[in-house]
């Protein structure tokens, strides 16, 4: 009876310890949330490929960069991540006029949306163009003390004391956290938001003659033609990311910028008022529009270029009167919602590492 008793404690003995093996190597929570993936397929439409990059992104980087996005815990009082204003159905913009901070705090612009800003023509982010990287503008919002209230170094403790530092091993070859290294995964998270195969992508590349309506096709003509509007939405992202007055938020009266975009940065004249070409692929998710959220959709949008912008003294030469018809408003509205198309869609992980 003795020995039957020791041996059954023994037995018992091994089972608790092989479940703590187990356990031991069962996936956390948050991994399987955010498991490793391969990156993204490109898309249709998109000839530029991640091994163009000096340094392709990495599906470990990814993975880190996609955690750190979206945890709140970068934030200055834990409420606010990167995706609480560049929100993933939104293609990474917002519906707001204006972005919203910390403590309910009001910027003055709209948060851009990043679809497939692995390439740029320009290496220049933001609206004024102040950041020179994907990396750089990653963290510019965390420490500015009306977004997310940050800092740099709160932002490297809490990688540290919160599970990450094994990932970041994973990622980089050691636990070691630098603000670089959290820049790096989240620029590398945001180039892998890919935006293609939309209706004009089957119709002009996959040569899919269905793909697109009549008034998508008068709408393109149109936009590369008598509209002219290619001379800035060029290539395939439909950006020349250079800088432009529009004209938007000139005060007649006062005869100034509320806003001088990039003339904060530059200090040249001509550059009052100017602010960065944005790209049009999935354009249609995210009205308003303009840095300043002040045009509320795409027909509006339109017939602000259609009266020849608002004149002002640094009104970009390539703006002018175009005397389109409402019909032909329509049809470049049409074609703009036509460029919405897949790749870039994603939600928050539902754990994160501890």
């Amino acid at each position: 009876m003795i020995r039957r008793t020791k041996l059954l404690s023994s037995v018992a003995t091994a089972t608790v310890m092989l479940l703590a093996t187990v356990a031991a190597w069962a996936e956390p929570a948050w991994e399987a949330a955010n498991p490793i993936k391969p990156l993204p397929a490109i898309p249709l439409g998109i000839q530029s490929k991640f091994s163009d990059l000096p340094v392709p992104p990495t599906p470990e980087r990814v993975r880190l960069g996609r955690w750190l996005f979206f945890d709140t815990r970068l934030s200055g009082d834990g409420t606010l991540s990167c995706a609480s204003c560049h929100v993933p159905q939104h293609a990474f913009s917002e519906l707001t006029p204006n972005s919203t901070g910390i403590h309910g705090q009001k910027g003055a612009r709209k948060a851009p949306g990043f679809v497939n800003m692995a390439w740029t023509i320009y290496p220049n982010f933001f609206w004024d163009g102040r950041a020179s990287s994907l990396e750089e503008q990653a963290l510019g919002p965390i420490a500015n003390p009306i977004e997310m209230g940050g800092n740099h170094d709160a932002m490297i403790k809490t990688c540290e004391t919160k599970g990450y530092k094994p990932y970041f091993k994973e990622a980089f070859g050691s636990e070691e956290v630098t603000k670089e290294r959290v820049a790096h995964a989240l620029a590398d998270y945001e180039r892998t938001r890919l935006s293609g195969n939309s209706p004009v992508d089957r119709w002009q590349v996959g040569k899919d003659e269905s793909a697109v309506s009549a008034e998508v096709k008068q709408g393109f003509d149109l936009f590369f033609n008598k509209a002219e509007c290619n001379q800035c939405h060029l290539g395939e992202n439909f950006t020349d990311g250079r800088f432009h007055n529009l004209g938007i938020g000139w005060d007649a009266k006062k005869k100034e910028f509320k806003d001088v975009g990039r003339y904060a940065i530059s200090k040249k004249d001509e550059d009052k008022g100017a602010f960065k070409t944005p790209g049009l692929r999935e354009v249609a998710k995210h009205p308003p529009y303009m840095h300043d959220g002040s045009v509320p959709t795409l027909e509006a949008a339109v017939e602000h270029y259609n009266k020849g912008g608002i004149a002002n003294p640094w009104l970009s030469t390539r703006i002018r009167k175009l005397d389109l018809s409402k019909a032909e408003v329509q049809a470049l509205v049409k074609f703009m919602e036509a460029l919405s198309g897949e790749g870039y869609m994603d939600t928050a992980p539902t754990a994160f590492p501890q």
